[in-house]
């Protein structure tokens, strides 16, 4: 059975005593757990950054998680698949016929971007799955072209998925993509797309159904829905100057935008929107763990599917895309794409194995699940800044040392 030294226990205790007292980076949370049980938490910081009647960042202090709920999202989908209530080759426009005829928009240096004309090749949810979609966000690599924003829009609560897409579309004759499906990867709105199938397919929003098949199964607290306890326990966003690395409390900054936060104006956005506990969402690996190992009670997914989430789907174009864009977020390396989550291709030299499922949110959340180690660890901060949160200089040297430290903590 895989445990942690007391001496490793104690040099990551007095890693995170020490990021508390320099003030680097915000309130930290950060956790490590096997399928038997949690193996490491804690956490340090004051609960508002540079406030010190604020309070210590508790364990059970919650995050919005951002983009590590679509991990969340595809497996209500794989859900579907299991039980042959969605087909991954259904057209997505079978689904959801707001979407259209979707059009490939030119490389060139142009915003709006340029139509070049129809998609030839149908949009399927498989695509959705592996992030081969071709539907975009505004990052460098799409050489300029920029699709509005549709994350931040107040939605019609009784027709989301239209407003989703209109915005989508701007001028364009269709909802733009970056290629052909199937072709290429693209880190984009393919888990948000997601979301909506799931709510089509079952008739629930996809907060009500991540409740009944996800959360209340594993025994968590998690929701799109920023209410009671959750609002109680956010612990607030930090916002980090360019200039001087200064940090202050997030205040609504010129150039920041952040999620819907009113629950009545709120729509479930696949990639985005969970609030929970980082100990809650390890607790949810735990679960996956615990699936592979045979040892779950009450599986939300079965075997079959919990292994394919650590398997790469991605063409070798597709692994070379994925990796040109990580380098503009953090240089990580050997990489592909499952079904859900993106999956190391070789070992992290004192780090995580090949076959690790990971990613991360905007604000600066991270979490892995190793297989091969039998291993799962999650943490993070709350924190905008220019470069995302996991894409900033001490954010990144953070996690490296927590993961390093466990790891060599293993006994």
């Amino acid at each position: 059975m895989v445990s942690l030294s007391s001496k490793g226990k104690a040099q990551l205790d007095a890693f995170i005593s020490t990021l508390a007292k320099e003030g680097k980076i915000p309130a930290y949370v950060a956790g490590a757990t096997t399928a038997d049980g949690e193996i490491y938490f804690n956490a340090g910081g004051k609960k508002v950054v540079g406030d010190e009647t604020s309070g210590d960042v508790g364990l059970d202090s919650v995050f919005w998680v951002c983009s590590m709920t679509k991990m969340l999202t595809h497996i209500s989908a794989l859900q579907l698949i299991e039980q042959g209530k969605l087909n991954p080759e259904i057209p997505v426009v079978d689904i959801l016929p707001q979407i259209g005829q979707p059009v490939i928009v030119s490389d060139d240096v142009s915003d709006p971007p340029k139509a070049v004309g129809p998609a030839k090749t149908v949009l399927r949810v498989k695509h959705l799955l592996n992030f081969t979609s071709g539907l975009y966000n505004v990052q460098k690599d799409t050489g300029g072209t920029v699709v509005p924003d549709p994350i931040g829009l107040d939605y019609d609560v009784e027709d989301p998925h239209t407003a989703f897409f209109d915005k989508l579309k701007g001028n364009l004759p269709g909802v733009p993509l970056k290629f052909e499906p199937g072709t290429d990867f693209v880190y984009g709105y393919s888990s948000d797309v997601l979301g909506f199938v799931v709510e089509k397919i079952t008739g629930q929003t996809l907060d009500a159904y991540m409740q009944g098949h996800i959360f209340q199964p594993i025994g968590v607290k998690a929701s799109f829905y920023l209410t009671g306890e959750l609002k109680e326990k956010i612990l607030p966003i930090a916002y980090r100057h360019a200039s001087d690395r200064r940090l202050e409390p997030w205040t609504n900054q010129p150039d920041t935008k952040i999620l819907q936060r009113d629950p009545a104006k709120v729509t479930c956005i696949g990639g985005w929107g969970i609030y929970t506990s980082l100990r809650d969402y390890l607790s949810i690996l735990r679960h996956l763990l615990q699936i592979l190992d045979g040892k779950a009670s009450k599986p939300i997914i079965s075997l079959e599917t919990a292994r394919s989430l650590f398997v790469p789907t991605l063409s070798q174009k597709g692994a070379d895309s994925l990796a040109a864009w990580m380098d503009e977020t953090g240089s990580l390396k050997n990489m592909s794409w499952s079904n859900a989550i993106a999956v190391t291709t070789a070992d992290w030299e004192g780090k995580r194995k090949a076959g690790t499922g990971h990613w991360g949110g905007w604000l600066g959340t991270g979490f892995w699940i190793d297989p091969a180690t039998g291993i799962a660890g999650v943490n993070g901060v709350q924190l905008l800044c220019v470069t995302a949160g996991p894409g900033d200089e001490d954010i990144i040297k953070v996690f490296d040392t927590f993961e390093r430290l466990i790891y060599s903590s293993l006994e």
